[in-house]
């Protein structure tokens, strides 16, 4: 598992406990929108690289 593959597996985590932070907090849903997007973007990015597709 190289650097930035971890890098990504743990601001998506932590983008993903924000999505459920601001859920509660019940702001904007474009917001929540937004930062779920990011989160599944890292987190698959992050699970690529380890797989070694995305170099």
């Amino acid at each position: 598992m190289t650097g930035l593959s971890t890098i990504l597996i743990v601001v998506g985590l932590f983008l993903a406990g924000g999505v459920y932070s601001f859920h509660k907090q019940k702001l904007p849903k474009g917001v929540i929108a937004l930062l779920g997007i990011c989160s599944v973007l890292c987190l698959v990015a992050g699970v690529l690289r380890i797989q070694g597709i995305w170099e």
